[in-house]
């Protein structure tokens, strides 16, 4: 493990993610209160002014329903105590959802291409494919909240060059929330990840949570916390002591309880009534880093 101390990056990154979400909530909470809108007489649904997360795409579910295809970049730097040694990722996907009613929708959420240029590993090929549901159990507009369950399943059809197509498929079973205060909304996710062949993929449990604020359409801010868990050790790859965060699941041999997490921070542009586009930048929090010292995420969310 690392025993490096934290750089000053970490702590300005920390620093910056608690000064965005105090501003935030000082901002929405600061003024005259005004009287609480009748959701009867007021066709104004909260959640229009919501975003999806940026960070953690694959895992932190947007609880709102909506139909979208979201096309996703991200570029990842490795820590250089990871085995593979000094280097970067670039992952590039699509993701689709669709409402089938307002509460129910098909989700489409891992696809793309992988391409890993590492000091001792290379090479390029295709993640596995996830897909499944969720539904919008509580959706209260007057107490401005929603709390949706769902769940995905990966199939293993990706390339093992870049640890992908691995077992036999994991579960992926989730609960998400969000919570508005005006133009202030917390949104969280919490998560596990079961593989059907636990010798070969690491059971994992996953945590998000973002705090964003609509100041205008064109600048909606966030500060976003993303953690995984490992929760047993696997043997395919033997001694390794950290995971693949949202990207990959090692299947490490040495990972029992470890526990890898990001911070960060970005914004949403909302540059037509059903088009946002989206940046945010995450650094590793918790050692060991692991894969991902630090990445870079892009997207643009086209809702149908």
């Amino acid at each position: 493990m690392d025993k490096k101390p934290h750089s000053p990056n970490r702590w300005l990154l920390a620093l910056g993610f608690s000064v965005v979400a105090a501003v935030s909530f000082s901002t929405a909470t600061a003024g005259t209160p005004v009287a609480a809108k009748n959701p009867a007489t007021d066709p104004f649904d909260w959640k229009e002014k919501t975003i999806s997360p940026v960070t953690n795409p694959i895992y932190f579910e947007d609880p709102v329903i909506r139909s979208e295809i979201r096309p996703i970049f991200i570029y990842h730097n490795f820590d250089s105590q990871f085995v593979t040694g000094r280097g970067s990722a670039r992952a590039g996907a699509i993701q689709f959802r669709y409402a089938i009613t307002d509460r129910l929708a098909f989700i489409a959420s891992q696809d793309g291409y992988l391409n890993i240029n590492g000091t001792g590993v290379k090479g390029g090929g295709w993640m596995d494919l996830a897909a499944g549901f969720k539904y919008a159990l509580i959706n209260d507009i007057e107490n401005q909240f929603i709390l949706t369950p769902g769940f995905t399943f990966q199939i293993p059809t990706g390339d093992n060059k870049i640890f992908n197509g691995r077992g036999s498929g994991q579960f992926n079973p989730f609960v998400s929330f969000a919570k508005g205060f005006g133009d202030l909304h917390i949104t969280g996710n919490i998560g596990a990840l079961i593989p059907m062949l636990r010798a070969e993929q690491n059971t994992m449990a996953h945590y998000s949570v973002m705090v964003d604020y609509y100041v205008c359409k064109w600048f909606i801010p966030f500060a976003t916390a993303n953690f995984w868990t490992t929760l047993n050790s696997a043997s395919n790859i033997p001694g390794l002591r950290s995971n693949g965060y949202d990207v990959i699941n090692f299947g490490a041999g040495n990972a029992t309880g470890v526990t890898q997490g990001m911070l960060g921070i970005g914004f949403r542009s909302r540059i037509q009534k059903n088009v946002d586009v989206g940046f945010a930048y995450e650094m590793a929090v918790v050692k060991p880093y692991g894969l991902s010292n630090n990445r870079f995420t892009m997207d643009m969310s086209i809702r149908f």
